[in-house]
Parts: structure tokens; C-alpha cells; sequence
């Protein structure tokens, strides 16, 4: 799209988000904020070497709510004409006379909303072909198939182009929005060693500016690679060891944390980290920093979904814990202040020791690496923790052979205070830019 016409897209959605509120002061609400979302895009897949589906998407919605005197309604269309807008904001401002007084839901404090829009280099619009993008998937899978002879079969490649406009404003006077692209390729297979057994794995790459994807044949090639290791996977005796994951399992684990810090968790009471602001966490050298307004980081954002502005702060330093999440209603539930995390998290850098992930192993001399991680076994309320993993077992720095079927339990406070060491080389496709991390000593049940 041009930036004519995205320019003219983003100032009609204004229009519209302006409506709403002007539609939801005239029936005598309270307070009112209104979101748009619009998106388009295609997505192409294919399975050996073939086309599957190629899948064109736009839609898009208005959502809004009203306030009255302590209660909350809400309604949304995806038809953005005036009288479909004015029956999206009389249903919700009906609703709002039904329901039950809350005295801390509400906008957030006026005084939080952004008024500086620092440009996030989000929006990197390519004009993409079906072929195009089936192109890139069959390349990947061709890789992946020409890799290993054990490679016998694929389940597919996926390549996908999407952009999209947000809109948000508020009865505060707020309103502002910004364009995103996001790009991705992906390719998983299957691979079979003589015994007949078989493992599949993945690999993909994501980025907000197509051009800047990871090469096709590269994905293919590591996906071909990351499945050929799994295979003759086997069982370990029961032990303590040391456990070193991989930075997906490094970036769930920190999810974890995201989850106990949050204020819904802590309001209800259910967080193994209640009242822990300023307590020692973790070792005294690790970090996590937020930086919302990376340029063209894909969760970067200049406000949240409440229109707080966002801002760079430290989530945990020296070890201490030094913010909760909060949105507006979780803040007023527990007397605090807002924090903006209204939709999330942006950008957390996770500190590293100076290691590579390489040297971390190595370094560990005998233990367990973790790739992968099954099952719900996490009490949240608790922090309890057992999994079913899988990995590789290492002995003298050297891995020897892969391992399956086991489960890995310890207490997720153990866990974070327990962390020896974080890889210097991240992974930047998540929300959570982190290395690999080494922990001290997990139980592992095998045979």
C-alpha cells in the first residue's frame, strides 16, 4: 500500500474512532475508548515441494466501551459505516446499565496517556506474490529434504506477509495510531532413523522487513539438522543434574515470570510472587531490561492498549525485582501505579554471563540440555514445576547422544535463583531476547 493510501486509511479510522466517542459523550456516558484493528495479508504453505493453501486475509473491527458511573459495557462490529458504529456504541452503552458496579475498572489516568509518537520503524509494506511466497516455502522445504538421507518426509513450509493498522482513543482526549508489518517463514520435518523411529523439528524466521528474513535454504537446512539430532533418542536413569535450556525453553521459563508478576495473577492472589517487589530473585549479575521503542523491534510500541505511554525500565536489576505488570485495573486493585503493560510486554532483553551457548556446555561438563518441554505441569500459585522434557545428554562438555521421555520438576523460585549463567548469543524472535540458560541442578525422572 502507498503511503498515500495508508495515510488516508490511518486518518479514516481516526474518523471513525473519533465518531464513536463523540456518539458515546452524546448518550451521556462516563467515559468511553474505542480500538481499531485492521489488518491484511497472505499466507502461502506447501508440502513437499507443492502448493497447499494460499490464504488472502482482511478484516478487521471496531471495538468499544463505556463507562457509567462505575459500570462497563462493551460491544464491537466489523462494519465501520457511521449507523453500524452508532449501534456498536448504543448496544455497549445499554449493556453498561446492566451490569455491576466496579469502582476500579475505568480509563487510565489521564495524566499516563503518551503524548510523544517516536517513529518505531514498524511499518516495511512489500508488495508480495502468491508465487513469491510459495517460492520461499518449497526452497525451504528442498533444504530440509536434500539435508540428510533420514529426512523422509516433510510437514510442510509456510511463508506469510501481513500488515496491519492500529487506532486507539479515549474520552481523555487521546487518539492516535501507527501501521506494522510482519514477515515469516517456517519449515518443520520428519525424519526417520533404520529402527523406524522418527522425530520431526522446526526452524522459522520472522522479521518486521521481508528483506531481512533468514534465507530459506538456511531455515530448510536447520530444520533438516535440529530433527537428525533427535533421532535414536533414549531414556536416562533418574538423577539431579544440571540442566542447561535452550533459549526457547530459556524464553518460556521467563515467561513464567512474566505470568507471577502480572497483576491479574496478583490481585486474585494467585502469583507464587506475591509481595516480592525489591526481593532478591535472581543472582545478583542478571538483568532483564524493557525497551519499548527499539527501531523496527517486533514488540516494540509507543503506548500500550490503554494508551499509556510505554517506557524503558528495568524488570529485574542485580537480581531484584523491580517492577510489577500492571494495567489500570490491575493497579487500582492493588493501590500501585500503572505500569502501561496493558497487551503485554515489549522487548525484554535478558542479561547474559559473556559465554556462548556453546561454552555453556562445556562448561557444564555433565548434564542435560533441554529443547523441548511438554505438558502443563506449572503451579502457578506455588511454583511448582514438572515437565516432560527432551534434549541431549552431555558428559565432559561433549554431548553424547539425544534423550526423550523424561521429566525435569524442581520450584520455579529455585529455578530463577539457581540460574549459573545466560548465553551471550539471543534469540531475537521473541518478545524475550534471551541465551540460553544453565541452571544449577534439576530432578530428572527417567527410567
Amino acid at each position: 500500500m502507498s503511503s498515500n493510501n495508508i495515510e488516508h486509511e490511518l486518518g479514516a479510522l481516526k474518523d471513525a474512532v473519533a465518531m464513536a466517542l463523540d456518539y458515546a459523550r452524546e448518550l451521556g456516558t462516563s467515559d468511553a475508548e474505542v480500538a481499531i484493528s485492521k489488518q491484511q495479508g497472505l499466507s502461502v504453505s506447501t508440502r513437499l515441494k507443492e502448493v497447499e493453501t494460499v490464504e488472502f486475509n482482511k478484516d478487521g473491527a471496531l471495538g468499544i466501551t463505556v463507562y457509567r458511573d462505575g459500570r462497563k459495557g462493551n460491544s464491537s462490529t466489523s462494519d465501520l459505516s457511521p449507523e453500524a458504529i452508532r449501534q456498536a456504541v448504543k448496544a455497549a452503552n445499554d449493556i453498561a446499565r446492566f451490569t455491576c458496579e466496579d469502582n476500579f475498572s475505568g480509563l487510565a489516568d489521564k495524566e499516563l496517556m503518551a503524548t510523544e509518537f517516536p517513529e518505531l520503524d514498524l511499518y516495511h509494506p512489500e508488495t508480495l506474490l502468491p508465487e513469491t511466497l510459495a517460492e520461499l516455502a518449497i526452497v525451504a522445504e528442498e533444504a530440509a529434504l536434500s539435508t540428510d538421507p533420514r529426512i523422509t518426509n516433510s510437514d510442510g513450509a509456510s511463508a506469510n506477509g501481513h500488515t496491519g493498522i492500529k487506532v486507539y482513543g479515549n474520552s481523555h482526549g487521546f487518539l492516535n495510531g501507527y501501521c506494522s508489518s510482519r514477515y515469516s517463514l517456517s519449515c518443520v520435518v520428519i525424519g526417520e532413523d533404520d529402527q523406524g523411529n522418527m522425530q520431526r523439528d522446526y526452524d522459522y524466521t520472522v522479521s518486521r522487513k521481508y528483506h531481512e528474513l533468514a534465507p530459506a535454504a538456511q531455515i530448510g537446512s536447520k530444520a533438516a539438522k535440529k530433527t537428525v539430532e533427535r533421532l535414536g533418542g533414549r531414556k536416562i536413569a533418574t538423577a539431579k543434574l544440571p540442566v542447561l535450556l535452550s533459549p526457547e525453553i530459556s524464553t518460556g521459563l521467563m515467561g513464567h515470570l512474566i505470568s507471577a508478576i502480572s497483576g491479574s495473577s496478583l490481585y486474585r492472589k494467585s502469583s507464587f510472587l506475591q509481595d516480592s517487589l525489591g526481593t532478591q530473585l535472581f543472582p545478583d549479575w542478571f538483568g532483564i531490561a524493557e525497551q519499548p521503542h527499539l527501531p523496527a523491534g517486533l514488540f516494540s510500541a509507543p503506548y500500550d492498549s490503554e494508551g499509556v505511554a510505554t517506557r524503558d525500565r528495568a524488570i529485574i536489576n542485580n537480581g531484584l525485582l523491580e517492577t510489577y505488570l500492571l494495567t489500570s485495573y490491575s493497579a487500582r486493585k492493588l493501590g500501585m501505579t500503572n505500569t502501561g503493560h496493558a497487551g503485554g510486554i515489549y522487548n525484554w532483553t535478558v542479561s547474559d554471563s559473556g559465554q556462548t551457548f556453546d561454552e555453556l556446555v562445556k562448561m557444564m561438563g555433565t548434564g542435560l540440555i533441554v529443547t523441548e518441554v511438554m505438558g502443563q505441569g506449572v503451579n502457578m500459585v506455588t511454583g511448582d514445576y514438572s515437565r516432560g522434557a527432551a534434549g541431549f545428554y552431555v558428559e565432559n562438555g561433549k554431548i553424547l547422544y539425544p534423550v526423550e521421555e523424561i521429566t525435569m520438576a524442581g520450584n520455579l523460585k529455585d529455578m530463577f535463583r539457581n540460574i549459573q549463567a545466560v548465553a551471550c548469543d539471543r534469540d531475537y524472535r521473541s518478545a524475550i531476547r534471551t541465551g540460553g540458560m544453565l541452571l544449577e541442578q534439576m530432578k530428572i525422572a527417567g527410567n
